[in-house]
């Protein structure tokens, strides 16, 4: 990372306008460590501004610094100018230009310089500075190592501290995966020393649910499905389930770890059909010990993440959505 640093270093000692922006249907993790980034280089007096492709959940609204965010897909016009009028853009917890939807199409990359700050595996070449660190737990986690190596370890604060500590709380599920070790919970340890309301916080995330997402959980538990000879579960949601039950955004989040939590499964997913466009599937997989998801991911439904988190799709039915996910457990090697 040394070297790295040097090279940022060298970019930020230059007159910038910064732009930060992130995945599509942005977690925790992606508005944490955006914030995050935001304020520490509002503190070190550059001129930056945080661009989201499209809506967060309503449950990260509280989070410090959301008032301040561009939504591109609510505010165009000026999203597009924020960007023509920056020269280096950071990319948040993603590795591909092709997750960060529509923002993609304004990035010039012989004009924008671009620092990738990422924990995902396979990262396309698209940066001048790669932070791709696949063993870290998190972006967040990442952001915090960045800061430290710059030499602005003091610049974090509280405001800082609580954005850094939801996105590795949320994308390690509460500190359970396997990419949590020591060094997650010696930054964990620093961020509370902040005084931070770690009890708010995992309410806000997780004691705050719209009735809808319950009822849509509901249906979840209902469609819920045992492959007992792999070791596995999984569930669906139908575009009419949701709109039965007033879905909205981020009401689906987390639902998959319910399929993780039975007695002797290693392996669960969910299938849920996009709202919006026709025959979409969008699929979330978790396991637990050795089980690979993002190989899985990666090798049935074009997709990838992290060894015991990861995502994917299916274009066509959700029946054959379902078929594909059986039939490819029958002939998956896990080494």
């Amino acid at each position: 990372m040394e070297g790295k640093i040097k090279l940022l270093k060298n970019l930020l000692s230059k007159e910038n306008k910064i732009v930060i922006t992130t995945h599509t249907n942005p977690d925790g993790d992606a508005i944490g460590s955006s914030l995050a980034l935001f304020h520490l280089f509002k503190k070190m007096n550059f001129n930056v501004k945080v661009i989201t492709p499209n809506q967060h959940p309503e449950f990260l609204d509280w989070v410090p610094g959301c008032e301040q965010l561009i939504v591109y897909e609510k505010n165009e016009q000026l999203a597009k100018k924020t960007i023509n009028n920056s020269n280096l853009i950071f990319t948040l917890d993603f590795n591909d230009l092709n997750r960060s939807g529509k923002i993609v199409e304004n990035i010039d990359l012989d004009r924008h310089k671009l620092v990738m700050i990422d924990h995902h595996q396979s990262p396309n070449d698209y940066a001048s500075i790669m932070f791709s660190y696949p063993e870290f737990s998190s972006t967040c986690e990442l952001i915090f190592n960045i800061a430290v190596n710059l030499g602005k370890k003091d610049l974090i604060d509280k405001e800082i501290s609580t954005c850094l500590y939801l996105g590795i709380m949320t994308d390690t599920g509460s500190f359970q995966y396997n990419g949590v070790n020591g060094n997650t919970h010696h930054t964990l340890s620093f961020l509370l020393e902040k005084g931070i309301d770690h009890n708010r916080i995992y309410n806000n995330i997780y004691n705050s649910h719209n009735l809808s997402k319950l009822k849509i959980l509901g249906c979840a538990i209902k469609n819920l499905s045992l492959i007992h000879n792999k070791k596995t579960s999984y569930t669906f949601l139908t575009k009419q389930e949701l709109k039965q039950n007033q879905y909205k955004k981020g009401d689906s989040e987390g639902i998959v770890n319910y399929g993780l939590s039975l007695k002797n499964i290693h392996f669960t997913a969910i299938f849920i059909e996009d709202e919006l466009e026709v025959s979409l599937i969008k699929i979330s997989f978790r396991s637990k010990n050795e089980f690979p998801c993002d190989r899985f991911a990666k090798e049935f439904f074009s997709g990838g993440g992290h060894k015991n988190a990861a995502g994917g799709k299916f274009e066509g039915t959700m029946i054959n959505a379902i078929k594909k996910f059986q039939s490819s457990l029958k002939i998956f090697k896990t080494n």
